[in-house]
């Protein structure tokens, strides 16, 4: 496969149960997790999670009160993002920039609210902001409002892929020249005791706490928060002298056609999807100097993905999760870690994964433990898998 164009990243935000973009940084870069107690799922069998502080959120314009968290912490990403390249709505042509998002649930928060209002006081209770708030394409409705985008405004929905998902599709808008900017952003905020039991039930959550890729895994923290990336054609970034902080390279997608929740045991399509985007990038295997792994701290997930990166990669690449630090974000998993993927290109460094004590001795990867690694790196991958068997891979390389 001949290379692909590349995009530029030109800002990055992040909303976490950690803080901000500096704040979430110093957690994953020191490995120290952000699991807490719940008061809200103290009655459930599962009662850690990972949820992010709303007054870090910053009002807008416009933006009521009533805006779902998930609306709420993505449009503060974005305006992270927006700040750090150097972007003043203003003074771009609106026709001319796309909003993405990533959201795999919707506004999980304001469903809740309906929900009980209905069972207590009938109909008539539920607000008129209901469906505004938990609509899933609500998040991308709601940045293009606040910043007065006029050209392509959609989410994807790939379960806990949708954030890469959602820089894949970004990217393609700009090579096929619908777009100059695009602003990227996986959000999700489903820390509700609804959602909780529904993965509990399925046996995905721990109450230990998330250990990727440890003997002792038992299941992902559920947590919420927001990644945003803008993306750049490179002659635009060029054009208004823009912060380069790195490149989108590669991109790929497959599907396992397997099951509706379990990877395929042999990992066949997460492999091609890291193939294709590797091919995608133009650079050989041994370029790639770390993988931010999706790594939930599930027993057979993080199996599976092991076995991929110890077939594709022989000259075994340090492997990092975030997920032991921030817990699992679901859809805006692969917009949170593609942002950290960047800092860390830009730090020269790999983080640890935070709670992996025993790292599984099936596992013929390079897992980093304790403290951040120091090395020179140019070229990282980003893996996301989610739930319907979707696989969503990007690679980055520094500016």
């Amino acid at each position: 496969m001949s290379r692909g164009p590349d995009v530029t990243v030109t800002g990055l935000g992040l909303v976490t149960a950690a803080g901000d973009t500096e704040a979430t940084w110093a957690a994953v870069r020191e490995g120290r997790a952000t699991a807490r107690r719940d008061p809200e799922l103290r009655d459930l069998p599962v009662s850690l999670s990972c949820r992010a502080d709303l007054a870090d959120t910053v009002p807008r314009k416009g933006l009521t009160p009533r805006a779902d968290p998930c609306a709420r912490m993505g449009l503060t990403a974005v305006a992270q993002a927006l700040e750090r390249a150097k972007l003043d709505p203003g003074d771009w042509d609106p026709a001319r920039v796309a909003v993405v998002t990533g959201c795999s649930l919707g506004g999980m928060h304001s469903a809740r609210t309906a929900a009980a209002r209905f069972a207590a006081d009938g109909p008539t209770s539920v607000s008129p902001y209901f469906l505004t708030g938990y609509l899933i394409n609500m998040v991308s409705a709601t940045i293009a409002l606040q910043l007065g985008v006029r050209g392509p405004v959609l989410n994807v929905a790939t379960a806990c892929a949708s954030g890469a998902t959602a820089l894949g599709t970004a990217r393609d808008l700009l090579t096929a020249d619908k777009c100059d900017i695009a602003l990227v952003c996986g959000a999700d905020a489903a820390v509700t005791p609804a959602i909780v039991t529904g993965f509990a039930q399925l046996g995905a959550l721990s109450d230990q706490g998330s250990r990727p890729f440890d003997t002792a895994r038992d299941g992902f923290v559920i947590a919420e928060g927001a990644g945003a990336l803008i993306l750049e054609r490179p002659e635009h970034a060029a054009a208004r002298s823009a912060p380069h902080l790195a490149r989108l390279i590669g991109y790929g997608a497959t599907t396992d056609a397997h099951h509706l929740v379990a990877p395929h045991p042999e990992g066949r399509e997460a492999e091609r999807a890291l193939r294709t985007a590797l091919a995608e990038a133009g650079i050989g295997l041994g370029e790639v100097g770390h993988v931010n792994a999706h790594g939930t701290s599930t027993p057979r997930g993080d199996a599976v993905e092991a076995g991929v990166l110890a077939r594709v990669f022989p000259h075994r690449p340090p492997v990092t999760s975030a997920k032991g630090t921030l817990g699992h974000t679901l859809g805006a998993a692969g917009a949170i870690e593609a942002a950290l993927t960047v800092l860390a290109l830009r730090e020269d460094i790999v983080p640890p994964v935070a709670g992996l004590r025993e790292p599984d001795p099936a596992f013929a990867i390079d897992l980093v433990t304790a403290s951040s690694r120091q090395q020179e790196t140019s070229v990282a991958v980003s893996n996301s898998f989610g739930f319907g068997g979707h696989n969503a891979v990007v690679v980055l390389a520094k500016a």
